[in-house]
């Protein structure tokens, strides 16, 4: 993936958050990603965010995908989602997202709610190793790329694994149109 130096994430767990490591290490066959398929690369931390990571490492804004935590209320309950989009597309958090979560209104949850809920640093959250009550709605153009890069769960590096294998996460549902042109 472009200049992103990677190697097997089974050998590097110190290059992703707590949470990340734990969900790789209990994977089984429950779990059909052949954790032989995830690398890890480190990064300038400085450069996390999506454009200014692509733009340095020469990955194609087509090749990333961005981990969004979305928060709706129901009954005075807090429904949390993560919804992976690819970085050329912007999540339907009003529309699509909302429908999904049976919510009045949806909206992007608070950094402090979304770090604290994931044990992962804001700008590196990503769906492997969410809470698992999560569901991880996944725009279909995430799992139509070869490959992806995603967060790590710490801004200092990236995951690249096969696009596929973000459909088969634990709670993962594939959505036709959960994401758009961004506006």
């Amino acid at each position: 993936m472009g200049k992103l130096q990677t190697e097997p994430v089974r050998n590097r767990f110190d290059l992703v958050a707590a949470p990340v490591a734990a969900a790789i290490g209990q994977w089984s066959a429950e779990v059909p990603v052949d954790v032989d398929d995830i690398t890890v690369g480190e990064i300038d931390a400085d450069l996390a965010d999506t454009a200014e990571f692509c733009a340095a490492y020469g990955v194609g804004l087509g090749e990333s995908a961005n981990c969004v935590v979305v928060a709706g209320k129901r009954g005075g309950v807090v429904r949390y989602a993560a919804c992976m989009v690819l970085a050329t597309t912007r999540v339907d958090v009003n529309g699509t997202v909302r429908r999904l979560l049976d919510v009045r209104k949806a909206s992007f949850a608070a950094m402090a709610d979304a770090v604290e809920s994931t044990g992962m640093e804001y700008g590196g959250i990503t769906p492997i190793g969410l809470p698992p009550q999560w569901p991880i709605l996944v725009d279909a153009r995430v799992v139509a790329v070869p490959h992806v890069v995603i967060g790590s769960g710490v801004r200092r590096s990236k995951i690249v694994l096969p696009g596929p294998a973000v459909g088969v996460l634990p709670n993962a549902q594939i959505v036709e149109g959960l994401a758009g042109p961004p506006q």
